[in-house]
Protein backbone atom coordinates (compact mmCIF):
# COMPACT_ATOMS: atom_id res chain seq x y z
CA UNK A 1 0.00 0.00 0.00
CA UNK A 2 1.17 3.52 -0.70
CA UNK A 3 2.50 5.72 2.04
CA UNK A 4 -0.16 6.92 4.45
CA UNK A 5 -0.63 10.65 4.82
CA UNK A 6 -3.27 12.80 6.53
CA UNK A 7 -6.36 13.30 4.43
CA UNK A 8 -6.24 17.01 5.23
CA UNK A 9 -2.75 17.41 3.82
CA UNK A 10 -2.34 20.73 1.95
CA UNK A 11 -0.75 18.79 -0.91
CA UNK A 12 -3.95 16.87 -1.60
CA UNK A 13 -5.14 17.35 -5.18
CA UNK A 14 -8.69 18.47 -5.88
CA UNK A 15 -11.06 21.22 -4.79
CA UNK A 16 -10.81 23.16 -1.51
CA UNK A 17 -11.91 21.31 1.59
CA UNK A 18 -14.95 23.54 2.09
CA UNK A 19 -16.47 22.86 -1.35
CA UNK A 20 -19.93 21.30 -1.13
CA UNK A 21 -20.31 17.54 -1.29
CA UNK A 22 -22.70 14.66 -0.70
CA UNK A 23 -22.06 11.65 1.55
CA UNK A 24 -23.02 8.14 0.41
CA UNK A 25 -23.35 5.43 3.09
CA UNK A 26 -23.58 1.70 2.43
CA UNK A 27 -23.98 -0.37 5.59
CA UNK A 28 -23.32 -4.10 5.77
CA UNK A 29 -23.68 -6.50 8.67
CA UNK A 30 -20.25 -5.66 10.11
CA UNK A 31 -19.04 -2.80 7.95
CA UNK A 32 -19.92 0.61 6.56
CA UNK A 33 -18.65 1.75 3.17
CA UNK A 34 -18.80 5.48 2.55
CA UNK A 35 -17.80 7.99 -0.10
CA UNK A 36 -17.80 11.76 -0.46
CA UNK A 37 -18.64 13.26 -3.86
CA UNK A 38 -18.00 16.88 -4.81
CA UNK A 39 -21.00 18.56 -6.42
CA UNK A 40 -19.41 18.81 -9.84
CA UNK A 41 -20.70 17.69 -13.24
CA UNK A 42 -20.08 14.80 -13.50
CA UNK A 43 -19.85 13.93 -9.82
CA UNK A 44 -16.26 13.60 -8.64
CA UNK A 45 -15.35 11.33 -5.76
CA UNK A 46 -13.25 13.11 -3.18
CA UNK A 47 -12.60 10.22 -0.82
CA UNK A 48 -13.80 6.67 -0.29
CA UNK A 49 -13.58 4.81 3.00
CA UNK A 50 -14.66 1.85 5.04
CA UNK A 51 -15.26 0.94 8.66
CA UNK A 52 -14.69 -2.77 9.19
CA UNK A 53 -15.12 -5.30 12.00
CA UNK A 54 -17.93 -3.37 13.67
CA UNK A 55 -18.89 -5.00 16.96
CA UNK A 56 -15.69 -7.04 17.34
CA UNK A 57 -12.15 -6.18 18.45
CA UNK A 58 -9.99 -4.49 15.85
CA UNK A 59 -12.56 -2.11 14.36
CA UNK A 60 -10.77 0.09 11.85
CA UNK A 61 -11.59 3.16 9.76
CA UNK A 62 -9.64 3.50 6.51
CA UNK A 63 -9.87 6.26 3.90
CA UNK A 64 -8.56 6.42 0.33
CA UNK A 65 -8.25 9.71 -1.54
CA UNK A 66 -9.63 10.38 -5.03
CA UNK A 67 -6.69 8.59 -6.66
CA UNK A 68 -7.11 5.45 -4.55
CA UNK A 69 -4.08 6.18 -2.35
CA UNK A 70 -4.51 5.28 1.30
CA UNK A 71 -4.99 8.59 3.05
CA UNK A 72 -5.73 7.46 6.58
CA UNK A 73 -6.16 4.38 8.73
CA UNK A 74 -6.99 4.26 12.41
CA UNK A 75 -8.42 1.98 15.05
CA UNK A 76 -11.76 3.07 16.49
CA UNK A 77 -14.24 2.01 19.15
CA UNK A 78 -17.53 0.87 17.63
CA UNK A 79 -19.72 -1.68 19.39
CA UNK A 80 -22.48 -1.21 16.83
CA UNK A 81 -23.41 0.83 13.75
CA UNK A 82 -24.38 3.83 15.89
CA UNK A 83 -20.91 3.84 17.39
CA UNK A 84 -19.37 3.45 13.95
CA UNK A 85 -21.47 6.37 12.67
CA UNK A 86 -20.29 8.51 15.58
CA UNK A 87 -16.67 7.67 14.77
CA UNK A 88 -17.26 8.53 11.11
CA UNK A 89 -18.81 11.89 12.04
CA UNK A 90 -15.85 12.57 14.35
CA UNK A 91 -13.50 11.90 11.44
CA UNK A 92 -15.48 14.19 9.11
CA UNK A 93 -15.23 16.98 11.66
CA UNK A 94 -11.50 16.44 12.26
CA UNK A 95 -10.86 16.42 8.50
CA UNK A 96 -12.81 19.71 8.16
CA UNK A 97 -15.33 18.04 5.89
CA UNK A 98 -18.44 18.02 8.07
CA UNK A 99 -19.64 21.49 7.08
CA UNK A 100 -19.15 20.66 3.39
CA UNK A 101 -21.62 17.75 3.51
CA UNK A 102 -24.95 19.09 2.26
CA UNK A 103 -26.86 15.79 2.29
CA UNK A 104 -26.36 12.11 3.04
CA UNK A 105 -27.76 9.05 1.32
CA UNK A 106 -28.17 5.55 2.73
CA UNK A 107 -28.48 2.20 1.04
CA UNK A 108 -31.59 0.70 2.64
CA UNK A 109 -31.81 -2.95 1.70
CA UNK A 110 -35.59 -3.35 2.02
CA UNK A 111 -38.09 -0.79 0.80
CA UNK A 112 -41.27 -2.88 0.44
CA UNK A 113 -43.48 -0.99 -2.05
CA UNK A 114 -41.22 2.06 -2.46
CA UNK A 115 -40.16 2.48 -6.07
CA UNK A 116 -37.96 5.60 -5.77
CA UNK A 117 -35.40 7.02 -3.32
CA UNK A 118 -37.09 9.19 -0.69
CA UNK A 119 -36.08 11.87 1.76
CA UNK A 120 -36.06 10.48 5.29
CA UNK A 121 -38.85 11.90 7.42
CA UNK A 122 -40.13 10.85 10.86
CA UNK A 123 -42.96 9.04 9.07
CA UNK A 124 -40.59 7.09 6.81
CA UNK A 125 -38.36 6.22 9.74
CA UNK A 126 -41.39 4.90 11.65
CA UNK A 127 -42.29 2.80 8.62
CA UNK A 128 -38.76 1.36 8.44
CA UNK A 129 -38.95 0.43 12.12
CA UNK A 130 -42.24 -1.32 11.39
CA UNK A 131 -40.90 -3.47 8.56
CA UNK A 132 -37.76 -4.71 10.32
CA UNK A 133 -39.21 -8.26 10.55
CA UNK A 134 -38.89 -8.44 6.75
CA UNK A 135 -35.13 -7.87 6.99
CA UNK A 136 -33.91 -8.30 10.57
CA UNK A 137 -30.32 -8.69 9.41
CA UNK A 138 -29.96 -5.31 7.68
CA UNK A 139 -32.70 -2.84 8.55
CA UNK A 140 -31.91 -2.36 12.27
CA UNK A 141 -28.29 -1.55 11.36
CA UNK A 142 -29.30 0.91 8.66
CA UNK A 143 -31.85 2.57 10.92
CA UNK A 144 -29.19 2.92 13.62
CA UNK A 145 -26.89 4.64 11.14
CA UNK A 146 -29.63 7.06 10.06
CA UNK A 147 -30.56 7.91 13.65
CA UNK A 148 -26.94 8.46 14.66
CA UNK A 149 -26.57 11.08 11.93
CA UNK A 150 -29.89 12.63 12.92
CA UNK A 151 -28.72 12.98 16.50
CA UNK A 152 -25.41 14.65 15.62
CA UNK A 153 -26.66 16.68 12.64
CA UNK A 154 -30.45 17.01 12.91
CA UNK A 155 -30.72 19.51 10.03
CA UNK A 156 -28.75 17.40 7.54
CA UNK A 157 -31.05 16.11 4.76
CA UNK A 158 -30.91 12.31 4.55
CA UNK A 159 -32.21 10.11 1.74
CA UNK A 160 -33.16 6.42 1.77
CA UNK A 161 -32.08 4.62 -1.42
CA UNK A 162 -33.95 1.33 -1.49
CA UNK A 163 -32.21 -1.76 -2.87
CA UNK A 164 -35.58 -3.25 -3.77
CA UNK A 165 -36.87 -0.24 -5.74
CA UNK A 166 -35.35 -1.24 -9.09
CA UNK A 167 -37.47 -4.40 -9.14
CA UNK A 168 -40.85 -2.78 -8.46
CA UNK A 169 -41.42 -2.86 -12.23
CA UNK A 170 -41.52 -6.66 -12.23
CA UNK A 171 -44.84 -8.00 -13.56
CA UNK A 172 -47.16 -9.55 -11.05
CA UNK A 173 -46.43 -13.07 -12.28
CA UNK A 174 -42.76 -12.60 -11.36
CA UNK A 175 -43.60 -11.27 -7.88
CA UNK A 176 -46.09 -13.93 -6.82
CA UNK A 177 -45.03 -16.69 -4.43
CA UNK A 178 -46.96 -19.95 -4.64
CA UNK A 179 -48.21 -20.01 -1.06
CA UNK A 180 -51.71 -19.20 0.28
CA UNK A 181 -52.88 -15.90 -1.16
CA UNK A 182 -53.61 -14.39 2.26
CA UNK A 183 -49.89 -13.93 2.88
CA UNK A 184 -49.60 -11.56 -0.06
CA UNK A 185 -51.66 -9.04 1.88
CA UNK A 186 -48.98 -9.21 4.58
CA UNK A 187 -46.28 -8.25 2.07
CA UNK A 188 -44.94 -11.71 1.32
CA UNK A 189 -43.78 -11.64 -2.31
CA UNK A 190 -40.63 -11.63 -4.43
CA UNK A 191 -38.84 -8.31 -3.93
CA UNK A 192 -35.36 -8.79 -5.32
CA UNK A 193 -32.25 -6.95 -4.19
CA UNK A 194 -28.99 -5.48 -5.56
CA UNK A 195 -31.22 -2.80 -7.06
CA UNK A 196 -28.76 0.07 -6.61
CA UNK A 197 -26.11 -1.92 -8.44
CA UNK A 198 -28.51 -2.78 -11.25
CA UNK A 199 -29.70 0.82 -11.61
CA UNK A 200 -26.09 1.96 -11.90
CA UNK A 201 -25.25 -0.76 -14.45
CA UNK A 202 -28.19 0.26 -16.63
CA UNK A 203 -27.10 3.91 -16.56
CA UNK A 204 -23.57 2.88 -17.52
CA UNK A 205 -24.85 0.59 -20.26
CA UNK A 206 -26.83 3.48 -21.75
CA UNK A 207 -23.74 5.69 -21.55
CA UNK A 208 -21.53 3.08 -23.25
CA UNK A 209 -23.87 1.70 -25.91
CA UNK A 210 -26.66 4.26 -26.13
CA UNK A 211 -30.33 4.09 -25.19
CA UNK A 212 -31.17 1.55 -27.90
CA UNK A 213 -29.11 -1.40 -26.59
CA UNK A 214 -29.86 -0.43 -22.99
CA UNK A 215 -33.54 -0.64 -23.88
CA UNK A 216 -33.14 -4.10 -25.37
CA UNK A 217 -33.04 -7.55 -23.79
CA UNK A 218 -30.43 -7.38 -21.03
CA UNK A 219 -29.28 -9.82 -18.36
CA UNK A 220 -27.31 -8.32 -15.48
CA UNK A 221 -25.16 -10.64 -13.36
CA UNK A 222 -24.03 -9.11 -10.06
CA UNK A 223 -21.60 -11.79 -8.84
CA UNK A 224 -19.89 -11.12 -5.54
CA UNK A 225 -20.16 -12.46 -1.99
CA UNK A 226 -23.84 -11.86 -2.54
CA UNK A 227 -24.87 -12.87 -6.05
CA UNK A 228 -27.95 -12.42 -8.18
CA UNK A 229 -29.13 -11.93 -11.75
CA UNK A 230 -31.77 -9.64 -13.19
CA UNK A 231 -33.64 -9.75 -16.49
CA UNK A 232 -34.24 -6.26 -17.91
CA UNK A 233 -36.35 -5.28 -20.90
CA UNK A 234 -37.05 -1.71 -22.05
CA UNK A 235 -34.83 -0.58 -19.20
CA UNK A 236 -37.07 -2.18 -16.56
CA UNK A 237 -36.59 -5.21 -14.36
CA UNK A 238 -38.92 -8.06 -15.31
CA UNK A 239 -37.42 -10.72 -13.02
CA UNK A 240 -34.58 -11.33 -10.59
CA UNK A 241 -33.13 -14.33 -8.80
CA UNK A 242 -33.26 -13.09 -5.20
CA UNK A 243 -36.73 -13.28 -3.70
CA UNK A 244 -38.50 -12.46 -0.44
CA UNK A 245 -35.06 -12.29 1.16
CA UNK A 246 -31.50 -12.00 -0.22
CA UNK A 247 -30.93 -15.66 0.68
CA UNK A 248 -32.89 -16.87 -2.35
CA UNK A 249 -31.63 -17.56 -5.85
CA UNK A 250 -28.03 -18.44 -6.69
CA UNK A 251 -25.59 -20.24 -4.45
CA UNK A 252 -23.46 -17.47 -2.91
CA UNK A 253 -20.42 -17.11 -0.70
CA UNK A 254 -22.14 -18.26 2.51
CA UNK A 255 -25.83 -18.16 1.49
CA UNK A 256 -27.48 -21.29 0.23
CA UNK A 257 -29.64 -19.82 -2.50
CA UNK A 258 -32.83 -21.72 -3.38
CA UNK A 259 -33.55 -24.84 -1.31
CA UNK A 260 -36.33 -27.41 -1.07
CA UNK A 261 -38.70 -26.05 1.63
CA UNK A 262 -38.95 -29.57 3.03
CA UNK A 263 -35.34 -29.36 4.21
CA UNK A 264 -36.23 -27.21 7.23
CA UNK A 265 -38.74 -29.64 8.83
CA UNK A 266 -36.51 -32.59 7.92
CA UNK A 267 -33.53 -31.10 9.80
CA UNK A 268 -35.86 -30.15 12.65
CA UNK A 269 -37.00 -33.78 13.00
CA UNK A 270 -33.66 -35.50 12.50
CA UNK A 271 -31.12 -33.01 13.85
CA UNK A 272 -33.30 -30.84 16.13
CA UNK A 273 -32.28 -27.79 14.12
CA UNK A 274 -34.27 -24.79 15.39
CA UNK A 275 -35.57 -22.02 13.08
CA UNK A 276 -32.83 -19.71 14.35
CA UNK A 277 -30.16 -22.33 13.70
CA UNK A 278 -31.56 -23.00 10.23
CA UNK A 279 -31.55 -19.28 9.43
CA UNK A 280 -27.94 -19.00 10.54
CA UNK A 281 -26.96 -22.08 8.53
CA UNK A 282 -28.48 -20.96 5.22
CA UNK A 283 -27.11 -17.42 5.52
CA UNK A 284 -23.67 -17.83 7.07
CA UNK A 285 -22.60 -21.46 6.85
CA UNK A 286 -23.82 -22.61 3.45
CA UNK A 287 -23.17 -21.64 -0.18
CA UNK A 288 -19.62 -22.02 -1.44
CA UNK A 289 -18.34 -22.25 2.13
CA UNK A 290 -20.72 -25.07 3.03
CA UNK A 291 -20.12 -27.10 -0.13
CA UNK A 292 -16.33 -26.68 -0.13
CA UNK A 293 -15.76 -26.77 3.65
CA UNK A 294 -12.82 -24.50 2.80
CA UNK A 295 -13.87 -20.95 1.96
CA UNK A 296 -16.67 -18.83 0.58
CA UNK A 297 -14.16 -16.89 -1.55
CA UNK A 298 -14.01 -17.99 -5.19
CA UNK A 299 -10.33 -17.01 -5.37
CA UNK A 300 -9.46 -19.46 -2.61
CA UNK A 301 -11.49 -22.19 -4.29
CA UNK A 302 -9.93 -21.69 -7.72
CA UNK A 303 -6.50 -21.94 -6.10
CA UNK A 304 -7.46 -25.26 -4.49
CA UNK A 305 -9.72 -26.90 -7.10
CA UNK A 306 -6.99 -28.91 -8.84
CA UNK A 307 -6.17 -30.77 -5.65
CA UNK A 308 -9.44 -30.72 -3.70
CA UNK A 309 -12.66 -32.08 -5.16
CA UNK A 310 -14.72 -30.08 -2.64
CA UNK A 311 -13.35 -26.80 -3.99
CA UNK A 312 -13.85 -27.98 -7.58
CA UNK A 313 -17.47 -28.96 -6.92
CA UNK A 314 -18.26 -25.64 -5.25
CA UNK A 315 -16.91 -23.67 -8.23
CA UNK A 316 -18.71 -25.95 -10.68
CA UNK A 317 -21.99 -25.52 -8.80
CA UNK A 318 -21.69 -21.73 -8.86
CA UNK A 319 -20.97 -21.57 -12.60
CA UNK A 320 -23.68 -24.12 -13.40
CA UNK A 321 -26.33 -22.20 -11.49
CA UNK A 322 -25.42 -18.85 -13.07
CA UNK A 323 -25.59 -20.49 -16.50
CA UNK A 324 -29.04 -21.89 -15.72
CA UNK A 325 -30.37 -18.50 -14.65
CA UNK A 326 -29.01 -16.90 -17.83
CA UNK A 327 -30.86 -19.52 -19.87
CA UNK A 328 -34.05 -19.00 -17.88
CA UNK A 329 -33.93 -15.24 -18.27
CA UNK A 330 -33.17 -15.47 -21.98
CA UNK A 331 -36.43 -17.41 -22.20
CA UNK A 332 -38.29 -14.80 -20.12
CA UNK A 333 -36.90 -12.05 -22.38
CA UNK A 334 -37.58 -13.98 -25.61
CA UNK A 335 -33.92 -13.68 -26.48
CA UNK A 336 -30.80 -11.84 -25.39
CA UNK A 337 -28.97 -8.76 -26.67
CA UNK A 338 -26.58 -7.89 -23.84
CA UNK A 339 -25.06 -9.80 -20.91
CA UNK A 340 -23.33 -7.74 -18.21
CA UNK A 341 -20.98 -9.11 -15.55
CA UNK A 342 -20.42 -7.04 -12.39
CA UNK A 343 -19.45 -7.51 -8.74
CA UNK A 344 -16.14 -8.77 -7.38
CA UNK A 345 -16.31 -12.13 -9.17
CA UNK A 346 -18.01 -10.90 -12.31
CA UNK A 347 -15.53 -8.06 -12.80
CA UNK A 348 -12.31 -9.83 -11.88
CA UNK A 349 -12.50 -13.55 -12.72
CA UNK A 350 -11.97 -14.37 -16.43
CA UNK A 351 -12.08 -18.10 -15.66
CA UNK A 352 -15.49 -17.90 -13.99
CA UNK A 353 -16.89 -15.84 -16.88
CA UNK A 354 -15.49 -18.36 -19.35
CA UNK A 355 -17.04 -21.32 -17.56
CA UNK A 356 -20.40 -19.59 -17.24
CA UNK A 357 -20.53 -18.64 -20.93
CA UNK A 358 -19.24 -21.96 -22.27
CA UNK A 359 -22.20 -23.78 -23.80
CA UNK A 360 -24.30 -20.64 -24.24
CA UNK A 361 -23.30 -20.22 -27.87
CA UNK A 362 -26.80 -21.28 -28.91
CA UNK A 363 -28.01 -18.01 -27.36
CA UNK A 364 -25.39 -16.03 -29.25
CA UNK A 365 -23.07 -15.70 -26.24
CA UNK A 366 -19.39 -15.87 -27.20
CA UNK A 367 -16.24 -14.59 -25.52
CA UNK A 368 -13.05 -13.21 -26.97
CA UNK A 369 -10.33 -15.11 -25.11
CA UNK A 370 -7.91 -12.19 -25.27
CA UNK A 371 -10.42 -9.59 -24.11
CA UNK A 372 -11.76 -11.83 -21.38
CA UNK A 373 -8.28 -12.47 -19.97
CA UNK A 374 -7.71 -8.71 -19.77
CA UNK A 375 -11.06 -8.02 -18.03
CA UNK A 376 -11.79 -5.68 -20.94
CA UNK A 377 -14.99 -3.60 -20.88
CA UNK A 378 -16.24 -5.64 -23.86
CA UNK A 379 -15.30 -9.32 -23.64
CA UNK A 380 -17.26 -10.57 -26.65
CA UNK A 381 -16.03 -10.38 -30.27
CA UNK A 382 -17.01 -7.30 -32.25
CA UNK A 383 -19.13 -9.50 -34.50
CA UNK A 384 -20.77 -11.34 -31.60
CA UNK A 385 -24.55 -11.56 -31.70
CA UNK A 386 -24.75 -10.86 -27.94
CA UNK A 387 -22.63 -8.12 -26.39
CA UNK A 388 -20.94 -9.40 -23.24
CA UNK A 389 -19.73 -6.56 -21.05
CA UNK A 390 -17.80 -6.20 -17.80
CA UNK A 391 -18.96 -3.09 -15.94
CA UNK A 392 -17.54 -2.30 -12.48
CA UNK A 393 -20.53 -1.45 -10.33
CA UNK A 394 -20.62 1.55 -7.99
CA UNK A 395 -23.46 1.58 -5.48
CA UNK A 396 -22.07 4.60 -3.64
CA UNK A 397 -22.08 6.72 -6.79
CA UNK A 398 -25.66 5.63 -7.48
CA UNK A 399 -26.61 6.70 -3.94
CA UNK A 400 -24.97 10.11 -4.48
CA UNK A 401 -26.83 10.62 -7.77
CA UNK A 402 -30.10 9.69 -6.08
CA UNK A 403 -29.49 12.11 -3.22
CA UNK A 404 -28.90 15.00 -5.63
CA UNK A 405 -32.16 14.27 -7.45
CA UNK A 406 -34.21 14.00 -4.27
CA UNK A 407 -32.72 16.93 -2.32
CA UNK A 408 -32.36 19.07 -5.47
CA UNK A 409 -28.69 19.87 -5.07
CA UNK A 410 -28.28 20.21 -8.81
CA UNK A 411 -28.09 23.99 -8.59
CA UNK A 412 -24.94 23.62 -6.46
CA UNK A 413 -23.04 21.91 -9.24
Amino acid sequence: MNETHPVTSPSDAGPPRDSECVLALNAGSSSIKFALYDLTEPLRRRVRGRIERIGVPGTKLTVDDSTGIRAEGRGIEARDHRGAASALIDWLEEARLSSAVKAAGHRVVHGMKHSEPERITPQLLDELHGITPYDPEHLPLEIGLIEAFQKRHPKLPQVACFDTAFHRTMPRVARLLSIPRRYEAKGVERYGFHGLSYAYLMEELARLDGPGPAGGRVILAHLGNGASLAAVRDGKSIDTSMGFTPTAGLVMSTRSGDLDPGLAPYLSRTEQVSPAQFYKMVNRESGLLGVSEISGDVRDLLAREAGDVRAAEAVALFCYQVKKWIGAYAAALSGLDTLVFAGGIGENSPLIRERICHGLEFLGVELSEERNEKNAPLVSPDAGRVKVRVIPTDEELMIARSVIRVVDLGSSR
